[in-house]
């Protein structure tokens, strides 16, 4: 059984993901974030896909951490853009800039998206939220899932709700974007949520065996 004190590291700075990640797993854990240590040298996701970046961050932070520790990569593919940003949805309109704010590194991503898909037809706006989680102790990898959400790139941002690239992400079925969702409606429907659904169960099993 794992002890540790029953705590695992979420290999993020994004308060948005710890969050959901919490409340959608309600187990008995304590869960840390890497601002909980500064020491840590940061993992570099330089793979080609979703699930080697999960996968490489989250062996390396265990090791580095001594944690179990659940990473993830996620991020916005467009079918007009040739799957941009892809592996790259954190950084596309360029590096965080010092002391930037999440939200203004989000708005000029979300810009870019807009710009590039600019006077193109509802019917070509196709996209989807694709979200690959993994989770490692020190030594091995222990759990691996994915998740996605289909859906249509709005022409401006709606809602004020999530992080992100939600504010473009029209869901057709709900009739409207993931950020004029509620925490409770996104975590039901969003990558995120069905990629850690696909965990829970797992991660029970191995806390419990």
């Amino acid at each position: 059984m794992y002890s540790k004190d029953r705590k695992i590291l979420v290999a993020t700075t994004n308060p948005g993901k710890i969050t959901e990640l919490r409340a959608m797993l309600v187990l008995d854990i304590e869960w840390l974030g890497l601002s909980d240590f500064g020491d840590i040298d940061e993992i570099q996701e330089d793979g080609i896909a979703f699930a080697e970046n999960a996968r490489k961050k989250a062996a390396g932070y265990a090791k580095a951490a001594g944690l179990w520790t659940i990473a993830d990569d996620s991020g916005l593919v467009v079918d007009a853009l040739g799957g941009a940003p892809g592996i790259k949805s954190a950084r596309f309109s360029g590096e965080k800039l010092k002391d930037e704010d999440r939200t203004l590194i989000d708005h000029r991503n979300i810009a870019k998206v807009l710009e590039l898909l600019k006077g193109l037809p509802e019917e070509k706006r196709a996209a989807k939220f694709v979200c690959c989680l993994c989770l490692a102790s020190p030594e091995r990898i222990l759990i691996e899932t994915q998740g996605t959400l289909e859906g249509l790139i709005t022409d401006r941002e709606i809602g004020e709700n999530g992080f992100g690239y939600d504010p473009i992400f029209f869901v057709p079925h709900l009739d409207k974007t993931v950020a004029q969702l509620t925490r409770e409606e996104k975590n039901a429907i969003s990558h995120r949520g069905n990629a850690i659904r696909k965990l829970k169960p797992l991660l029970e099993e191995l806390l419990c065996g």
